[in-house]
């Protein structure tokens, strides 16, 4: 690996010479490297690896809903109407954003603001297709639920921690409770696609946690060494190992999970 690691700093310093005569900068030689290294796995001429390893699909059901000042009389003709009824569209994806519950404003007789915490099957049973969930725009509101039909080899989880409105942006401190390993997301798929889909079962390799206020905090991140098993906390140059019930504590953005294939499912099993 040393070709990659002397042909990525050649990159770099080209890139941040001062006394550069061009103002661009081929990374062919750096290109050339990943080739070589990888054994043709990464190949210039071949895209969409990124797709192959991430992208999901789902069914994403949507049913349009009559304003909400109409009178109950005529919202009840328009929910007959074709414009109101059920439709369906087939979708992929490449990460899941998991909703989090609205975060309470009251304290405890400490004066201390009370942290809520959620299990994480809490806020995927947005996807289990029976879950409606309303979307408002600015003229009309929607209802949709989730239904998964494949799930991809690595799955990354968004919990969506930050709202925007007119003024600033707020963060919301709930705890979401996970296990390190062994999530089973069969449940979330259609009845006829759990048959072909032997596989379901994840484990996470990376969860990505943000600290502090949104316009102020800091990133910390967690990642799985699988050639050991141990768990490493990186923020900045700093690396320290950490206990993976340490890991559930934090106030997880961005995860992601690793599907078990056969022979970690029946290693997992002995």
């Amino acid at each position: 690996m040393f070709l990659l690691v002397q042909r990525f700093g050649e990159l770099m310093r080209k890139l941040w010479n001062p006394r550069n005569f061009k103002a661009h900068v081929s990374p062919h030689e750096m290109l050339q490297a990943v080739v070589l290294c990888s054994k043709k796995t990464f190949q210039i001429t071949k895209q969409a690896i990124v797709t192959d390893v991430f992208q999901g699909s789902m069914r994403i059901f949507t049913k349009k809903l009559p304003h909400p000042d109409l009178p109950a009389e005529e919202k009840e003709q328009l929910l007959h109407n074709d414009e109101y009824q059920e439709t369906m569209v087939e979708s992929t994806f490449m990460y899941l954003t998991l909703d989090l519950p609205t975060a309470p404003l009251y304290k405890d007789e400490k004066e201390q603001l009370i942290i809520p915490q959620v299990p994480l099957f809490n806020i995927l049973a947005k996807f289990n297709g029976i879950t409606e969930k309303e979307y408002k725009t600015y003229k009309e509101n929607f209802l949709k639920r989730f239904q998964l039909t494949k799930l991809p080899p690595y799955l990354i989880f968004c919990i969506k921690r930050f709202t925007k409105n007119n003024f600033f942006v707020e963060k919301n401190p709930t705890i979401v409770n996970f296990p390190i390993t062994n999530v089973d997301l069969r449940e979330y798929l259609s009845e006829e696609v759990q048959a072909v889909h032997k596989n379901t079962t994840y484990d996470l390799i990376a969860n990505i946690v943000h600290d502090g206020k949104p316009s102020e905090g800091a990133y910390r991140i967690h990642v799985l060494h699988h050639g050991t098993g141990k768990w490493y906390e990186l923020q900045d140059l700093q690396v320290t190992d950490i206990l993976p019930q340490m890991i559930t504590l934090s106030e997880a953005y961005i995860q992601i999970w690793k599907r078990r294939d056969n022979d970690e499912t029946n290693q997992q099993g002995a």
